[in-house]
């Protein structure tokens, strides 16, 4: 693959993923006992925004860079990621904005405790070596080169019994759907009780639906939807993104849906939206 993630780092769909992320950490910290948290797609933990490939995209521009001068009104949750954002640039000057942008590893080992366990899977070499060195001093993250739908299906279900899947492919194969569907249906029956977090891109209608009617075949008890978007449907681009939540720990709707206001509002005032619902609920 040449899928590379500089030239997206720190863009709306980065500011949405990672924001979830953080409500979905926080809420199994509640609880004492030690969770693990699996990255299938990983990359390299670290972005420079300033480098030419995060230029010649400008994604930032309408993701971390709009967001951070309006850190200080922000939810608990994306306070929480701008405070991962401030600690991977150290001496910030006060009105300047981050000139690195820490990807879903960073972003989870911000969040772990001293007892928590981070499992990460990167097939690019050159990336895995990267997030090695960015977590060299973290007694507590695993960096595996190897493909993270197969670690996900060797190492499920951690001893800890208790974490968080992310699942965040690139989405360069049109066969992507049906990869984190299979997935899901085997770590699921292996651990059933886990949490997971399936990212995608809603540029495809027709394919989303089809993502969806898969996932209530499988049967889960609890399913949550986010959606945001930071254009009207019909613009061109990529301005659209969801995350299938799979067992959202208890009480996170009521934080997912203020965090997704407050995104909408500041990343897309105009033009944007946000949608929460449960494709599947136990309690329905």
């Amino acid at each position: 693959m040449n899928y590379r993630h500089q030239f997206h780092a720190g863009n709306f769909a980065d500011i949405f993923k990672h924001s979830v992320l953080v409500i979905l950490l926080d809420a199994l910290s509640r609880k004492s006992a030690p969770w693990c948290y699996f990255d299938s797609h990983a990359g390299a933990g670290l972005y420079n925004l300033q480098s030419d490939e995060s230029r010649r995209g400008g994604e930032a521009a309408g993701g971390i860079c709009r967001l951070w001068p309006v850190r200080a009104a922000a939810p608990a949750p994306v306070a929480a990621l701008c405070a991962a954002v401030a600690a991977v640039n150290p001496g910030l000057d006060h009105g300047a904005l981050p000139r690195f942008y820490p990807g879903s590893p960073l972003v989870a080992a911000a969040m772990a405790r001293a007892s928590d366990r981070l499992v990460l899977a990167e097939l690019q070499p050159e990336e895995a070596q990267l997030l090695r060195t960015h977590l060299r001093r973290d007694a507590r993250a695993a960096v595996h080169l190897r493909d993270g739908y197969e670690m996900l299906k060797a190492l499920t279900p951690p001893a800890e019994r208790r974490g968080l899947v992310l699942i965040d492919p690139p989405f360069e194969s049109p066969t992507e759907f049906a990869h984190m569907l299979q997935a899901l249906r085997v770590m699921h029956g292996r651990w059933p009780e886990g949490v997971c977090a399936l990212w995608y891109p809603l540029k495809d209608p027709p394919a989303v639906q089809r993502f969806e009617r898969e996932l209530l075949r499988l049967k889960l008890r609890r399913v949550l939807l986010a959606e945001l978007r930071v254009a009207a449907p019909a613009a061109p681009g990529f301005n659209a993104c969801g995350m299938a939540l799979i067992n959202p720990p208890w009480q996170c709707e009521h934080a997912i849906e203020t965090t997704l206001g407050f995104l909408r509002d500041t990343l897309a005032p105009q033009a944007g939206s946000h949608r929460l619902r449960w494709l599947a609920s136990a309690q329905a």
